[in-house]
């Protein structure tokens, strides 16, 4: 064997530990599900027989099926607005020729600088005051625009053909049919590719939903799944079961989308 095979194999041999590494932590939250918590605290590694008792327990004692929907229909209301409203913007920036727009995304950009915690009171106040407290329109509001999708559309969009837009211009087609029939088709990819990430961010979103969802009515699965650590204590199987559950969507989604997901990232980058 010479040194390039060596190579090769000890390559090969690092990125399997390093995936092994990666996969473990989703293991065990399946194999805890299967568990009771004392075998998830003692440190088991292989499949128990107390599924159906932690989902018998996790129904019994918290309003499941309510904060699965509330967070489905959340994250669907937020990827939706966000794609529309960011994909129009990043379209404008791109096809429109204006000598301040180089300026004015260079501002959205900095506002990435600002965190979030800096605008969380301010928000509130707004946001009670014009009465949105456990509501989708105040979930989704904060992050109906953000400045890294006005972006990512933007660099997507600089390899969309300028010619097809002056033809369809010239055909009679009006701006919005422009960018829904053609603008939109063409640009599938970069679509899945920011809806993926739109979603899971709404999805895990946790800081926003404790702030503003303040009734049972509208809890979210990232605060149910705080809500069963706060006792005194706490059992680690419908912990891991309701984890499991939270993970399933966005796991279904990047691997039902992860072809586009993966030509949407390439076509903003050329």
């Amino acid at each position: 064997m010479n040194k390039r095979q060596g190579a090769s194999i000890a390559k090969y041999v690092f990125l399997i530990i390093i995936c092994l590494f990666s996969v473990f932590p989703f293991y065990f939250m399946v194999v805890g599900a299967t568990n009771k918590s004392v075998d998830i605290i003692k440190g088991r590694l292989f499949f128990g027989t107390f599924l159906f008792e932690n989902i018998r327990t996790l129904a019994t004692n918290v309003r499941l099926g309510n904060a699965f929907w509330n967070s489905l229909r959340n994250a669907l209301a937020n990827t939706v607005a966000a794609l529309l409203v960011c994909s129009l913007a990043g379209y404008g920036f791109q096809i429109y020729r204006d000598k301040g727009k180089d300026t004015l995304m260079g501002l959205l950009l900095l506002s990435m600088m600002v965190p979030f915690a800096a605008l969380m009171v301010p928000l509130f106040r707004m946001f009670s005051q014009a009465k949105l407290l456990d509501t989708t329109m105040g979930f989704i509001l904060p992050t109906i625009s953000t400045a890294f999708l006005i972006f990512f559309f933007r660099q997507s969009s600089e390899s969309f053909p300028i010619e097809t837009v002056q033809a369809a211009r010239v055909d009679g087609l009006g701006e919005f049919g422009i960018f829904f029939r053609i603008y939109v088709p063409i640009m599938a990819p970069t679509f899945a590719a920011a809806a993926i990430v739109t979603f899971m961010n709404a999805w895990n979103n946790y800081l926003w939903p404790l702030i503003i969802m303040q009734s049972q009515d509208s809890q979210t699965m990232p605060l149910l799944i705080t809500g069963l650590t706060a006792g005194y204590t706490t059992d680690y199987g419908i912990l891991m079961l309701s984890v499991t559950i939270t993970t399933l969507p966005t796991l279904i989604l990047f691997f039902t989308q992860q072809r586009r997901f993966v030509e949407g990232v390439l076509g903003s980058v050329k």
